[in-house]
């Protein structure tokens, strides 16, 4: 048996910038991090003479299938294509945050799960080379409208500023923090969840087709990588951090009216008013979580006055997608 272990991510800034669509003709930038909430697929085989199928894998639903093309879940059935396993398998899938959140975890369960594959067949795959892999299965063979900031986090893991150039061209910078200062910044962060799912593929669609219209806007987000980079790795108050992160929450609405609701508008105001200093709604937009970042002199408040919402803390920084067992 393996089992793999891979990360969720937030983005702080950047994104938006990191689809080809953008960055291949005017670069871009994503500045976030893998936490401490993971995705994990365990791999193990099985003789399948004894059954009456050859493959079994395990979601939300169970399927048990003589032959590939019979899988109806996508994507476990492109990544065994892709793998070259055909039969004698069965592959399991739990996370501990639901998907469509705005946390990544469609790419997360990707990388997860090819890394997984890889490593069933004995072929040591990760980092950078599991995340451009990932990318290409997702954008190529999948056909979806997705952004290369999710995979590399789930892959690489960290702390990092992402800079795109092309699909198979992205450079990660480490950021190297004093542990007291990942600490005030750990501690200054609440997700807080709207209770909305959505598919981030179809905001993701519309937010391609308006890249062009968008242009200014993107260029602004993409200079708030470089602002919140000198924040964190520099002195002073973590509290502009949490002013950058309300400045993004402004132009990240003018991208697209649906990338808010007045729910979700109502939720932010409430938080604001509760004592955090700003916040953003996390993934592509339309639902997920929001994140907020919150004074700890007003954590206490700002708990009392959502308390009706369900709220997250999380560790930053975490590892990149790893073999965690073998047997």
């Amino acid at each position: 048996m393996i089992i793999v272990q891979t990360p969720f991510r937030i983005s702080f800034f950047g994104g938006g910038t990191d689809y080809p669509e953008h960055f291949v003709q005017h670069g871009g930038a994503v500045l976030g991090t893998a936490i401490n909430r993971y995705a994990y697929i365990s791999v193990s085989n099985f003789v399948s003479e004894l059954f009456d199928y050859c493959i079994r894998i395990s979601y939300r639903q169970v399927e048990t299938v003589t032959s590939l093309d019979e899988i109806q879940h996508v994507p476990f059935r492109e990544c065994l294509r892709s793998c070259g396993i055909e039969r004698d398998i069965e592959v399991d899938y739990t996370a501990e945050l639901p998907s469509f959140s705005g946390l990544g975890s469609s790419s997360s369960f990707v990388v997860c799960l090819l890394q997984a594959l890889h490593a069933y067949k004995g072929e040591f795959v990760q980092g950078i080379k599991l995340a451009y892999e990932a990318i290409d299965l997702e954008r190529r063979v999948l056909g979806e409208s997705v952004g290369c900031q999710d995979q590399v986090f789930a892959a690489v893991g960290g702390l990092n500023v992402l800079e795109f150039r092309a699909e198979d061209d992205i450079t990660v910078y480490r950021l190297q923090l004093p542990t007291a200062r990942m600490r005030e910044l750990e501690e200054s962060l609440v997700m807080v969840f709207t209770g909305i799912r959505r598919r981030a593929e179809n905001m993701a669609q519309r937010l391609v087709k308006r890249a062009n219209d968008n242009l200014p806007v993107l260029m602004d987000m993409r200079r708030m990588v470089d602002r919140g980079y000198e924040i964190l790795t520099g002195t002073g108050s973590l509290t502009a951090f949490g002013e950058l992160l309300h400045e993004a929450w402004v132009q990240k609405q003018r991208l697209d009216e649906g990338v808010t609701s007045p729910a979700i508008t109502e939720l932010y105001e409430l938080g604001r008013d509760a004592g955090a200093i700003g916040g953003k709604l996390l993934g592509a937009g339309g639902g997920g979580f929001i994140l907020f970042f919150v004074p700890a002199e007003k954590r206490q408040q700002f708990g009392e006055k959502l308390r009706d919402f369900r709220r997250l803390s999380v560790r930053l920084n975490s590892p990149g997608s790893q073999v965690i067992h073998t047997s």
